[in-house]
């Protein structure tokens, strides 16, 4: 019955809070390029309790074992001798531009978020709707255990039929808690993803502006400096910048996934079609 308690603890980078947003971004861009490609990181996202994990379908549970590692023994198996085909010819490359001298600045992005505007009211209201959630799902379990005592003091009073009628009105009820509460979580899960994209996408616009603005060529994350001076900070300016451009973000609406909202041009077009056509305004007859 307790499947779905805590399943709202899982709320995503926003809810995390700004140091885990810093985890989010790549750790470093050059600044009027393309952001480089960044080799994929395991994911981040906090995981629900024990008790929030329903059990695997028979069949499907257990460990899964990675190629060349050996849980028994705790350490990775021998490596296999393979023959390989011949590697193929590297062509000599043709000398090329000399990379620039690195004019760098140093960003730290959870710095930024605890000042920026939007993102604390986007965390305040998202919060406020997770500790709801908690709170609803707490009633429900607290209602489905009255329930099963109840059912356990007068079992011995029903007839067969009635304790399988029963029993089957209690499940079905938290099997349909788990999908209600679930279907709620992972909705603020993605409102808390939408509000961090906008977050982003603006962020490292607004610090590659800043960075050219100074003749920065190369931008690295704080969190992997191990020393600095203010002379290379970026943090101030940025998120100065950042509540200027972005004082406040779109929330969806309570209960609204982003993936359903329509795009601002998609809503204009189709009430522009849905709205009824204006009629001429009728000729008033002339006295002759």
């Amino acid at each position: 019955m307790s499947g779905f308690l805590g399943a709202a603890l899982a709320l995503g980078p926003l809810l995390a809070g700004p140091a885990h947003a810093q985890n989010q971004t790549s750790q470093w861009f050059v600044p009027g390029q393309a952001k480089p490609q960044t080799a994929p990181r395991p994911s981040t996202r906090s995981v629900p309790s024990p008790a929030a994990v329903p059990e695997p379908p028979a069949g499907l549970g257990g460990p899964v074992d990675l190629p060349g590692v050996n849980p028994e023994a705790g350490g990775t198996a021998p490596q296999v001798q393979m023959q390989l085909p011949p590697a193929p010819e590297i062509p000599p490359i043709p000398k090329g531009s000399a990379t620039p001298a690195a004019i760098i600045g140093i960003l730290s992005v959870p710095d930024v978020l605890r000042v920026s505007t939007a993102y604390q009211a986007a965390y305040k209201e998202l919060n406020a709707r997770a500790q709801k959630l908690n709170e609803d799902a707490q009633k429900e379990q607290n209602a489905l255990r009255e329930l099963g005592q109840n059912f356990a003091a007068e079992r011995s009073k029903l007839s067969p039929e009635q304790i399988r009628a029963k029993e089957r009105e209690i499940t079905d009820r938290a099997t349909e808690a788990q999908r209600r509460f679930g279907e709620r979580n992972r909705i603020i899960q993605e409102a808390g993803q939408y509000v961090m994209a906008q977050l982003n996408r603006t962020m490292e616009q607004v610090a590659q502006q800043v960075a050219l603005s100074r003749g920065i060529n190369l931008v690295l994350n704080r969190a992997q400096i191990l020393g600095t001076t203010a002379d290379f900070d970026l943090t101030p300016a940025v998120a100065e910048v950042l509540n200027k451009v972005l004082p406040s973000v779109v929330v969806p609406p309570d209960g609204v996934s982003p993936l359903t909202m329509a795009k601002p041009e998609t809503a204009n077009k189709t009430a522009a079609k849905e709205a009824p056509a204006a009629k001429p305004a009728a000729k008033t007859p002339q006295k002759h």
